[in-house]
């Protein structure tokens, strides 16, 4: 395989996870893995108790606090464990003794994944339940149909569903419960005022670099008052008291996260562009959805549907293959539904291009048009 066969196929790449990276940001990494300009050593071997390491840490919390305008009131963390630590670790902090409920919303597969560990450390109400409402998860609740209690420990949600195409486009819950959102596969993706939560998480490997690093914005106050059993490890406060570096953290992964965040600020100009460019990608896609009914059934509900992952169904498990396939041979890798689901699933992440998409809907075209 050239090089240029290696770099289509990268561009290519609209898998759920990991997802593709910006093209800049694959470049300064390879870089990186020979020698980091500015150390002369390969990312691979740089110390993470070096004072270059430390500081590349600071410049990332502050690229981040730019992009999102994030008050002091909220701390960064950069943790391991990917999002299903936080299944565990959040309900240690926030639920464990309280006495209270926490409150959960069940829109898909990844929010079914973090009711279970809440359950072992208190009471949990699933306020919304996609799979018992005849939809099958493809659609999100209303603010009205939610019942949400003032007295809640927590709300629990998760922003987009990768599985199944569903993201919230309004934030759910009452002012004045604690919001605790898993924003894995939108973070960054368009803009939204972070004050209106107390903890977002996010593991790298959809919007922001590749597995290994999961980050973190929690309101400082939740640490005011943290139940006693918790192992150091799982205390937020140890790694806020460390600066991220309580244990060997992932180098490469965070080098890529402080890349991705520059290309964000520098590149495309910040959240807002970036919203405006994956809002362009996404209906490119829908579009020729909805123009060839015949062919593709979206899975989500349109009001509902994902600028993110884009769920499709074809009318029978052969014609998905000969899709798939054919979609393989041109360049074209990462389609496959998830496992749970099935179907067709393209992933159009902020490091996915414009050009890219507009080239997987040709191909979508011309498979209706001939194939289908």
């Amino acid at each position: 395989m050239t090089p240029e066969t290696a770099f289509d196929r990268n561009a290519l790449n609209f898998s759920g996870g990991p997802g593709a990276l910006p093209a800049v940001v694959l470049a300064e990494t390879r870089q990186a893995i020979e020698a980091v300009p500015e150390v002369g050593l390969s990312i691979l071997g740089i110390s993470h108790r070096s004072d270059w390491f430390a500081g590349l840490v600071e410049q990332t919390e502050r690229d981040l606090r730019a992009l999102l305008d994030l008050p002091d009131s909220h701390a960064v963390l950069l943790l391991q464990g990917g999002a299903t630590l936080q299944f565990s670790m959040i309900p240690m902090l926030l639920l464990r003794g309280s006495g209270r409920v926490a409150e959960y919303l069940r829109t898909g597969y990844w929010s079914a994944k973090s009711i279970p560990p809440a359950r072992l450390e208190g009471e949990v109400r699933v306020l919304w339940d996609g799979e018992r409402q005849g939809s099958g998860f493809r659609r999100l609740p209303t603010a009205d149909e939610l019942e949400c209690s003032p007295e809640a420990a927590y709300l629990h949600s998760v922003s987009n569903e990768t599985v199944e195409g569903l993201q919230f486009h309004h934030i759910p819950g009452l002012d004045g419960v604690r919001r605790v959102c898993d924003m894995s596969s939108d973070f960054l993706s368009r803009p939204f005022d972070a004050e209106r939560f107390d903890l977002i998480y996010a593991h790298a490997q959809k919007n922001l670099g590749p597995a290994g690093v999961t980050l973190v914005v929690i309101r400082r106050t939740l640490l005011d008052r943290v139940p006693s059993g918790i192992p150091e490890i799982l205390d937020y406060r140890a790694h806020l008291q460390a600066r991220s570096i309580y244990n060997t953290p992932p180098v490469l992964a965070i080098y890529v996260v402080s890349r991705v965040l520059r290309w964000l600020r520098e590149d495309i100009g910040g959240l807002e562009r970036m919203e405006a460019l994956n809002r362009r990608k996404a209906e490119c896609l829908y579009g020729i959805i909805d123009r060839y009914p015949d062919v593709y059934e979206g899975w989500a509900h349109p009001a509902d549907r994902s600028r993110m992952n884009v769920v499709f169904r074809l009318s029978t498990p052969e014609r998905e293959a000969d899709f798939l396939c054919r979609a393989e041979s041109a360049g074209f890798g990462g389609l496959k539904g998830h496992r749970s689901l099935g179907g067709i699933r393209a992933s159009i992440y902020n490091g996915m291009s414009l050009e890219a998409v507009e080239r997987l809907a040709g191909f979508m075209v011309d498979f209706a048009r001939h194939g289908g």
